[in-house]
């Protein structure tokens, strides 16, 4: 089934991270804006992630590729409820590699002597280079992003086996650095008119294909595969990072900055999702129900038998029935929190009611020539209707009778959201940074540089314990 009104729970890396493990909106997981490579902390420990949840359930669980929750002492994955995990802490510009990939501004490869390591670049990580992980032990610095994916692949395909060896059902949350810079792919053929970008698409592709594949021959029918992204194109990437299609936020356009990542506007947070679930999920069917990251956690949990966490609420649903094809009612009201562009970072500030989006603050996020667009408050709401003009370009007619009709509406469900939030139990993130934090496999060497054998490779922290539904995400 394909999902065509689908959204992240933000539209940043930390926050729609933090959302989709924990089924909870940052104001009330704490996570409201990226963390760092010298952050101390991450998702609040005291928030409960959904691998912790269906470990507890049974499942083997792992994680693959990206993570951004925190990566210092109990923060790193392997203490978040996965048996298994390999990957890289953070994005993947977030430190040097010796083969940097296509960016916009390119990035030095790593320093190998230290006079070349004082040669900084603004937007450019030169001092550290970016680690690879497999459990809590550093196994590549700096990483080779070239074959980055197919590692991925073979450590996803090697988990599966593991699993299925093991009779345990399996959660595997794989977040793949597509399509985020630096992109590392061949250069296409002058012929090819998709580019750098339509070129990594084509890779990212393949990859879900052949973890599909693998699914597959382990019983077809066992496995759900629910793929999602994670926000919209990163527009100050220029050619880069994609296009924003229909949802181009023209409104902003015409004020200057992006309307895409990090932005409340619909390029930041609308993004492509399919489920696969042979038996289960009606093949080539097209919901138009309003759906979110936010709903993986309730949905897996209840249909792996388990029970949400206690003591706090969620902003997810169960949408099983969306899945089955049983119905196409999804939320009524969606929340889109700040995510960088402009109003404080968490804050929820724009909302969903059906077809009508309402912000009460806009901005735009930095766009490929440089400019951003200023915030701007409005009271009452800027008001869409998604069905008329999903380009969000003109706002409803405040003195319009279709205006009045709804706006008492929005402003009950916005007041109700609010008051839930404040009455819940929330939770606080760490932003706090210390160098030492900093993961570093040889801090003797110029950029923290090791490539070390499995076998010798350095151990960060000491684990008490490692243990080695098919759920597939």
């Amino acid at each position: 089934s394909r999902f065509v009104d689908f959204h992240s729970a933000a539209s940043t890396c930390s926050p729609s991270r933090a959302s989709l493990l924990t089924g909870r909106l940052g104001v009330r997981n704490g996570v409201t804006h990226n963390f760092a490579i010298t952050s101390v902390g991450g998702l609040p420990l005291n928030e409960t992630t959904l691998a912790e949840v269906l470990r507890e359930a049974g499942y083997s669980t792992g994680a693959i590729g990206k993570w951004h929750l925190g990566h210092h002492g109990r923060h790193h994955p392997s203490f978040r409820g996965f048996d298994y995990y390999f990957g890289i802490p953070y994005s993947h510009d977030m430190g040097c590699t010796d083969t940097p990939g296509y960016n916009v501004p390119p990035c030095p490869p790593c320093p190998r002597h230290v006079a070349a390591a004082r040669v900084a670049r603004k937007d450019c990580y030169t001092e550290v280079a970016l680690p690879l992980f497999e459990n809590v032990t550093i196994v590549q610095q700096p990483v080779n992003l070239s074959s980055l994916a197919a590692r991925y692949m073979e450590e996803a395909a090697r988990f599966i086996q593991r699993a299925s060896d093991s009779g345990r059902p399996f959660f595997l949350y794989l977040a793949l650095a597509h399509m985020h810079v630096p992109l590392e792919v061949p250069p296409p053929p002058p012929t090819s008119s998709r580019g750098i970008y339509g070129a990594s698409l084509s890779e990212m592709d393949a990859l879900v294909g052949q973890i599909k594949q693998v699914a597959d021959s382990h019983g077809k029918g066992n496995t759900l595969l629910w793929f999602a992204g994670d926000n919209g194109p990163w527009a100050q990437k220029c050619e880069l990072a994609g296009r924003l299609g229909p949802f181009v936020g023209a409104w902003q356009k015409q004020r200057g900055g992006s309307s895409a990542k990090q932005t409340t506007w619909e390029g930041g947070h609308r993004v492509p999702a399919l489920a696969y679930w042979p038996g289960h999920i009606p093949a080539k069917r097209t919901s138009h129900a309003l759906l979110s990251t936010l709903d993986i956690f309730p949905t897996l949990v209840a249909l792996a038998g388990a029970a949400l966490p206690p003591n706090r609420r969620f902003d997810g649903l169960d949408v099983s029935p969306v899945l089955f094809g049983w119905s196409d009612t999804g939320h009524k009201v969606l929340l889109h929190p700040n995510s960088g562009a402009a109003g404080k970072d968490g804050e929820i500030e724009t909302l969903r009611l059906a077809q009508y989006k309402a912000f009460y603050t806009t901005g735009g996020a930095m766009a490929c020539d440089g400019s951003t667009g200023s915030a701007e408050h409005h009271q009452p709401p800027l008001i869409f209707n998604l069905d008329h003009d999903i380009q969000e370009q003109e706002p409803l007619d405040v003195a319009s009778r279709e205006y009045q009709a709804v706006l008492p509406a929005i402003s009950m469900a916005y007041a109700q959201a609010l008051e839930d939030i404040a009455t819940d139990n929330v939770s606080v993130a760490d932003y706090s940074k210390d160098p030492a934090a900093t993961p570093c496999c040889n801090a003797q060497h110029v950029a923290c540089r090791c490539q070390a054998l499995r076998s010798h490779a350095a151990v960060l922290h000491r684990r008490t314990e490692i243990r080695a539904m098919q759920l597939c995400l």
